[in-house]
């Protein structure tokens, strides 16, 4: 990862904390084009809109594809404040993105559900599923410390 990809991230994981600041669970997402600009972002929205599917990387699929078919999006980057879980890889997989980069991943999200065995969780995330033959790169984790900021003290409960 350059410089450029850190910077990209740092703003994803600015919208995931813009996502728990709006009662959501704090994960953010940023699509990327191959110039380098931002041109679009959503954070997780799971709560606010009553809908377990609604993952900020869910949500930016959502965007992106009403506006770019998958040739186009073949040169975007999708970035994400967590690793993507199995159903945003899926998504990403299907929109054609072609590169995903995130900060904080799988292991490193479940490391603060410990002690939490109802956690809902699943470890499985793009590393797994993405591949370069597949048409997604993933790049990835990087900034775990600054993407675990928003998480402190969120997910606590029974």
């Amino acid at each position: 990862m350059n410089d450029l990809d850190l910077q990209h991230l740092r703003r994803a994981i600015a919208v995931s904390v813009s996502a728990r600041a709006n009662g959501n669970h704090p994960f953010g997402a940023t699509l990327v084009d191959a110039t380098g600009a931002v041109v679009a972002e959503a954070e997780n929205s799971v709560v606010t809109d009553s809908d377990v599917t609604a993952h900020a990387e869910t949500n930016l699929v959502r965007i992106a594809s009403r506006q770019w078919g998958p040739e186009e999006l073949a040169g975007h980057t999708l970035y994400s404040s967590c690793e993507p879980c199995a159903m945003c890889s899926a998504a990403v997989f299907w929109a054609g993105i072609g590169r995903v980069s995130f900060a904080l991943s799988v292991e490193g999200l479940m490391a603060v559900f410990s002690n939490r065995p109802d956690a809902p969780l699943h470890s499985m995330g793009a590393r797994r599923l993405l591949s370069p033959g597949d048409g997604v790169e993933v790049a990835g984790p990087a900034l775990e410390d600054e993407a675990l900021v928003a998480h402190t003290g969120f997910w606590t409960g029974p």
